[in-house]
């Protein structure tokens, strides 16, 4: 069954998006809610945050990860608040934790992502850490969140870096969706709708994500930066919201959640991770006419294309393993491929592409 969540109940993305924050909440009859913030993510929102008169927040730092502890912890606050709506502003695992909160209560959510870092604002779902950081499982809920602002203007002051990782996730959206669907025949239209989604994400940001970077470089709004903006968060949201599990995930995300097992991995970003998985699902195909495409993409834009680039040591055979066991542990996506993979055709990839791309500083651009 496909269940099909395709978007937020109001999606708004333009200056001043977050200045008609009162009257929508208003519309909807909420006087009280929590707001769950970061500091960093608070800093960067804050000028461009309206004063309310009308309704009344809860602040709620959150403590760096969405788990369940933490969920807990906040539903409790909420519960004690007599709260009616959650809102969330900052990165990803904020996001992640306010549809974690939201859900818990059976209240509403409401976001305003700081970071075009992934697709936390759009998806029905959020990945659930552990204290440490340490990937535990996927969790989809029963219904989209209400409603999403992004001001354009506070992803343009962001670090640069997220906006990479956030091309690095996107970009997986096509080589799962296709390694998930290539030999299926009568695909149904929520699917071929996903998979226009997904192909569309290929195909813009090997166009624009260059451009798009400089413009955040010299910190000024372009055509390119706010298709990738709406790229990383509202369309490769769209391709899982219709496609649902038929095209959501596949290896890239799985070697991800085994290279969270390392602790040297911890300071990397989602999606820088995933970028390196998707690299490692196209050696697990022989596609290496695909990598060769890519790796040139990803030096000119600075995503790790290497264990040695992610600060692995390649060497170290037992860490390649651990990674690779995670990769392939029960209920991962890997599952979905036709393939039957082990540990060691993980750990073969793996070193074919230190192998073949660690020491090599040309390759081809696509």
């Amino acid at each position: 069954m496909i269940n099909v969540k395709g978007s937020p109940g109001l999606y708004v993305c333009e200056e001043g998006a977050l200045d008609h924050l009162e009257n929508l909440l208003k519309s909807h009859g909420f006087k009280k809610g929590i707001l769950i913030r970061g500091n960093k993510s608070w800093e960067a929102a804050a000028p461009y945050f309206p004063r309310m008169s009308e309704v009344r927040l809860t602040e709620v730092v959150y403590r760096g990860e969405c788990s369940d502890p933490e969920t807990r912890r906040i539903a409790d606050i909420y519960q004690s608040e007599g709260a009616e709506f959650v809102l969330g502003v900052g990165g990803g695992k904020i996001l992640d934790l306010t549809k974690a909160v939201a859900n818990e209560v059976k209240g509403k959510a409401v976001l305003v992502p700081t970071l075009a870092s992934t697709c936390a604002a759009w998806t029905s779902l959020s990945v659930i850490y552990t204290e440490e950081g340490v990937y535990e499982r996927l969790q989809v809920y029963p219904r989209s969140t209400l409603m999403v602002l992004i001001e354009p203007r506070i992803l343009l002051d962001s670090p640069v870096e997220y906006m990479k990782a956030g091309i690095g996730d996107t970009l997986a959206k096509w080589y799962e969706a296709e390694a998930l669907t290539r030999n299926k025949k009568n695909l149904r239209f929520p699917v071929l709708m996903a998979m226009q989604g997904a192909q569309l994400c290929r195909d813009l940001l090997l166009a624009d994500s260059a451009e798009a970077i400089a413009s955040m470089e010299r910190k000024a709004m372009s055509h390119a930066l706010l298709n990738i903006i709406e790229l990383n968060i509202m369309v490769a949201g769209l391709c899982g919201g219709f496609g649902d599990n038929e095209v959501r995930i596949a290896a890239a995300h799985s070697v991800h959640n085994g290279l969270t097992r390392l602790e040297e991995t911890h300071h990397l970003l989602h999606g820088e991770k995933v970028a390196y998985g998707i690299l490692v699902q196209l050696a697990l195909e022989g596609q290496w006419e695909e990598i060769d495409r890519l790796i040139g993409f990803y030096r000119e834009i600075g995503l790790p294309y290497s264990l040695a680039s992610l600060g692995v040591d390649s060497g170290r055979g037992d860490k390649l393993r651990l990674v690779a066991e995670g990769a392939l542990a029960p209920g991962e996506s890997i599952h979905f491929m036709e393939g039957n993979y082990t540990v060691d055709d993980v750990v073969r990839a793996m070193l074919a592409l230190e192998d073949r791309y660690a020491g090599d500083a040309t390759a081809a651009r696509p």
